[in-house]
């Protein structure tokens, strides 16, 4: 029962640090929120891991976000023309969700093809099987 407690304490935590975090956006310039958004959709396809540990690459932004309006400069100026580059950046070397599918696509086909080829060897195979090891 205490587990389940600290885990809705924790969901209740979460959800007003997204809650103050969404309040930080809507302040900013409306050139920055509209990149901002677009930012924040982008990561949400390409599935950086650490956006499930909170807030922190998300503040980050509106971190600097929040520097680049104080100091007068338009949104592009911050990142850049190419903003998913922008992006792409920040995450450099950060684990994705895709990384993980492709992992475990490569993992179950060569699982498959190694299965496939040792039923043939001992059945006399073709000779492909020999690439896989």
């Amino acid at each position: 029962m205490r587990g389940m407690i600290m885990s809705i304490q924790d969901i209740i935590k979460g959800k007003k640090e997204w809650r103050a975090h969404k309040a930080r956006v809507k302040a900013l310039p409306p050139d920055y929120q509209i990149v901002y958004k677009e930012i924040e959709n982008y990561y949400f396809k390409v599935g950086p891991i650490e956006l499930t540990e909170g807030t922190g690459l998300l503040s980050g932004i509106v971190d600097l976000f929040e520097e680049g309006a104080a100091l007068g400069k338009g949104v592009l100026e911050v990142t850049g023309r190419d903003v998913a580059a922008f992006c792409d950046e920040l995450i450099k070397g950060s684990k994705t969700y895709a990384d993980i599918y492709q992992e475990s696509v490569a993992l179950e086909v060569n699982k498959a093809m190694k299965k496939m080829a040792e039923n043939k060897n001992k059945r006399g195979g073709s000779g492909w099987e020999k690439q896989l090891k």
